[in-house]
């Protein structure tokens, strides 16, 4: 009994020491893989944020002298930013735009991954199509889409003869559906995006509990809703919240579309921050503005981390509880 413990502890300690080396090298090619990103990143980005932080706290315009010499006014940008109601509207309607693309570009995105994650004949064929509206230029998009949503144009000719009476909605005129209307162009620029995301959470779920349930009788639906979907909350909540972060600075389409309009029916964040900035050219309010709206993403982006993490911890306890019940 002792000369087989006695056994069993170097090879336990030789274990110990490959795993240590072994979690050191990850470590070491992680950071040079990330050391160069970053350091490019760094020096890109530092100087801008700087200068955009030296605007938000000094009172320039491109009408007054050298910016070096705008006078400083402290917080008063910053509280002018967060007392405008125009800025109000504009986070409420940047906050609808990108809740409703990301509900719908995950929920179609969700449905196609789910399709044909299986594999079957033709499926990269699928595959190619489905991520064919994310490789079109956003111009493009809305210049088809100005063609398409005329009064006179082929949708509501289409509508029309599908059901027999004159439709003549005015997709893009009217303030109360222009919203909407960008919204469904960017569920479908974008729902590659999720569907992506999606059909690689799919396709790495591990096999074992599946084919249990089926095993136990388990009907195709409680499959999917008691082992597959519990399984993919990490990858949900990441698609969820890169979609939603990325839908909050939706730029081209809305600008080429509509440039805000009708009135400001469409004008969002990105949308109100260039106008304030190279419209009106009021330099040091659109830098406070771009900060405030900076701070808000950075908030998200760590709420959704936090959850990231939550989510990791369970599933590694979970994963955990087999792995000691088997060594006891």
């Amino acid at each position: 009994m002792a000369v087989a413990m006695a056994g069993a502890l170097p090879a336990d300690a030789a274990s110990d020491r490959r795993d240590v080396s072994r979690s050191r090298a990850v470590r070491r090619f992680k950071w040079v893989i990330l050391a160069p990103l970053l350091l490019m990143l760094f020096s890109l980005l530092t100087p801008v944020l700087l200068l955009q932080l030296y605007f938000s706290f000094h009172q320039w315009t491109v009408y007054l002298s050298s910016w070096w010499n705008a006078d400083f006014v402290g917080f008063d940008i910053f509280g002018s930013v967060l007392t405008d109601p125009r800025f109000g509207w504009a986070l409420l309607r940047s906050l609808i735009f990108a809740g409703g693309s990301t509900i719908g570009c995950f929920v179609f995105g969700f449905l196609l991954a789910y399709l044909i994650y299986r594999p079957f004949r033709g499926q990269a064929l699928y595959y190619a199509l489905f991520i064919l509206p994310m490789l079109t230029v956003p111009i493009v998009i809305a210049y088809s889409a100005q063609m398409l949503l005329d009064r006179n144009g082929p949708l509501n000719d289409i509508l029309s003869m599908l059901t027999g009476h004159e439709i003549r909605v005015l997709w893009l005129s009217d303030p109360n559906i222009a919203l909407p209307t960008v919204t469904l162009l960017d569920i479908w620029n974008w729902t590659p995006f999720s569907f992506i995301i999606m059909l690689a959470g799919l396709a790495s779920l591990p096999k074992e509990p599946v084919e249990a349930a089926q095993i136990l009788g388990a009907s195709s639906w409680r499959i999917f809703w008691e082992v597959q979907l519990p399984l993919l909350r990490p990858v949900i909540l990441l698609a969820l919240v890169l979609r939603f972060l990325d839908a909050m600075g939706a730029f081209p389409i809305i600008w080429a579309l509509l440039q805000g309009g009708p009135g400001t029916a469409t004008e969002t964040l990105g949308i109100y921050i260039y106008i304030t900035t190279w419209q009106d050219f009021n330099v040091s309010l659109g830098a406070a503005q771009s900060y405030v709206t900076m701070v808000m993403m950075v908030v998200i982006v760590l709420v959704g981390i936090r959850l990231l993490r939550k989510e990791k911890r369970s599933f590694d306890s979970m994963y955990a509880k087999p792995r000691e019940t088997g060594a006891a």
